[in-house]
C-alpha cells in the first residue's frame, strides 16, 4: 500500500470508508431479502458487523494519533453518508431527492465546524 494511505492522517480515512462498506451492508443488505427470516438477517447482519469492526477498530486506533474522537466520529459521520448515498441509489435503487441532498448537505456544513477550530 502507498506510505501515504498508511500514514496517520489517511489510513484512518481509508479504513473507515472499508468499514462503513460493510457495515451499511450489514444495516441495509438484508432489505433486499425480506423473505428470509428475520433471525437469518440478524446472524448474517451481525456477521458482516464483524468484519466492519476489523477496520473500524484500527481506524480509530490510528486516528486518534492526529485526530480527536470529535474529528474521527465527524469523518466517520460523513463517509457514511457519502457510503449510504451509493448505497441507497445503486443497491437498493431507491431516488437521491433534493431532500435528502440538503439534509446530508447540511450535516456536512456541521463537519465543516467540527473541523473550523475555535469560533471568535
Amino acid at each position: 500500500m502507498p506510505a501515504i494511505l498508511t500514514g496517520p492522517y489517511l489510513a484512518p480515512i481509508s479504513l473507515l470508508l472499508l468499514s462503513n462498506v460493510f457495515m451499511t451492508f450489514a444495516w441495509y443488505g438484508h432489505l433486499k431479502f425480506k423473505a428470509a427470516p428475520l433471525w437469518v438477517a440478524v446472524v448474517a447482519s451481525w456477521s458482516i458487523a464483524f468484519v466492519e469492526y476489523w477496520f473500524a477498530v484500527p481506524a480509530n486506533r490510528i486516528g486518534h494519533m492526529v485526530y480527536s474522537a470529535a474529528e474521527l466520529k465527524t469523518i466517520q459521520e460523513v463517509i457514511t453518508l457519502v457510503v449510504f448515498a451509493f448505497f441507497s441509489v445503486f443497491y437498493l435503487k431507491e431516488a437521491m431527492t433534493l431532500n435528502h441532498v440538503i439534509g446530508f448537505g447540511l450535516i456536512a456544513a456541521g463537519a465543516f465546524f467540527i473541523f473550523r477550530g475555535p469560533l471568535g
